[in-house]
This record gives structure tokens, sequence and C-alpha cells, in this order.
């Protein structure tokens, strides 16, 4: 692959990999949230990211030109050869930490969809416009739960406030610039993640405000899960979710 080319793999892949990872932490929900019809929304929000991943790893794969589906690289890849952003592999905690984690990769990932609607690629860009509509119902219901958890109880602030606070850490990784970004942004593929953050920075302010809950100090943190550099977690988490593939290469209904 030619160096434009292979940035696009690697983008398709941190996109993909993120909704991948995010989505299956969501699953291990089932059944375990605080109410059935949060049980349902969680399931949802889910499954949209897993049709998103759908898309990203199967165009990833076309680029790549090696024979690998989308199958192939949700199964068949190593944690090293993950490209997820550390954010969403972090484990779900109690229901707080898990609303975090999902209200910073939410607002993130509808500002990352809006500039890549009108991506000079058609096929991100018509990804992009289908998957705003459903990211914007994710943004609007993690949102509302931060609220509802901020501004409610003491002891219901108290563990929004401290889910803020221990996740927050991980949002500078969805900010680094990386050169494959910068390749792409010449292009006019994608936008530099760092071109984000003014925007980020203010919604999550202005929810948090509603929630009368603080706003943590930024503190900068490298492209780690971008480049490959993981938690254990994500190891352990691969050995449940490619668990049936591996045992059994290539099997079929």
């Amino acid at each position: 692959m030619s160096n434009s080319s292979d940035a696009l793999f690697n983008f398709c892949l941190r996109l993909g990999d993120s909704n991948l990872v995010l989505g299956h932490r969501l699953s291990e929900w089932c059944g375990h949230s605080p109410i059935l019809e949060e049980d349902m929304a969680l399931m949802n929000v889910a499954l949209d990211l897993l049709g998103q991943t759908r898309v990203l790893l199967t165009y990833a794969g076309e680029i790549e030109g090696k024979g690998r589906d989308e199958d192939k690289l949700a199964y068949h890849r190593d944690a090293f050869d993950f490209r997820n952003v550390q954010l969403v592999e972090n484990p779900n905690g109690d229901f707080a930490q898990t609303i975090a984690r999902q209200f910073y990769f939410d607002i993130y990932h509808y500002l990352l969809l809006e500039k890549l609607s009108v991506s000079s690629d058609q096929t991100l860009s018509d990804h992009a416009n289908k998957a705003l509509k459903e990211v914007r119902y994710h943004c609007q219901h993690s949102g509302e739960w931060v609220v509802r958890l901020g501004d409610g109880t003491d002891e219901s602030h108290e563990r929004m406030q401290t889910a803020i606070n221990d996740v927050w850490r991980f949002t500078g990784e969805l900010f680094t610039d990386t050169e494959e970004d910068e390749v792409l942004a010449a292009s006019g593929v994608v936008a530099l993640p760092s071109s984000l953050k003014h925007a980020w920075d203010q919604q999550v302010s202005a929810v948090l405000n509603e929630a009368t809950l603080e706003r943590p100090l930024d503190v900068p943190v490298p492209a780690m899960g971008k480049a490959g550099a993981h938690s254990e977690h994500l190891g352990y988490l691969l050995a449940e979710m490619q668990y049936l593939q591996r045992s059994y290469p290539d099997a079929s209904w």
C-alpha cells in the first residue's frame, strides 16, 4: 500500500476497532443494568456500534487488498494489531464509570463523524452521514445520564464525579494527532483530531455544568492505543470475544 492507503487503512481500523471494543464492553451489561429499559438502551447502542464497525472493517479489508474481511479483522488479530483508543477498552466498573466513558466517547465520535460527513473519501462520507443519526442519540442518552446522576442524590453525585475524574485521563488520546492523521488531513479525508478538542470541551463542559459536576484538568497523553499499545484489559476482552472463531476457524452456521 502507498503511504496514503496505509494511513487510510489504519484510520479505518482505529475507528472500527474503537467501536467494536466499546460495543463489546456495553454488551457485558446485558441483564445487569440498573433497569430493564436501560438494558435495552445499552444493547441498542452496542448494536449501532457493531453495525458501524462492519462498514469500517470491510472498507479496511478492501484497502488492504489481502483478502481479509470484517470477520478476519475482528477475530483473527492479536491485541497489538488493534488500533482502538485506550478509553474504550477500560472495564465497565460501576454504572457511573460506564456512563462517563460513553459520554466522553460519544461527543468525540459525533464531532468526528460531522467532519467525516464532508470527507473527500466517498465511502467514509456515506458512512458518516448514516452513522450521525445513531450517534446523535448516543450523545443524548449518555448526556442525560450524566445529568441525572450528577444532579441526583448525594451518593449518585459522588459516584458520577468520581467516574468523571477517573476516566478523564484517557480522553487526551482522542485528540492526539499522528503522522497518519496529517497525511489524510492534507488530502481532505479526515480532520485532525486536535481540531475537535475545542468543540468537545465546550459540549462536555456544558453537560457537566448542568449536572453540577466539576470538569477535571487536562493531562497530556500520547497516542497509545492508536499505536497498538494497550492495557491488559484488551487482551482479556479479545480472549472472550474471539474464542469461538479461534477455536473453530471459519465456522459457519
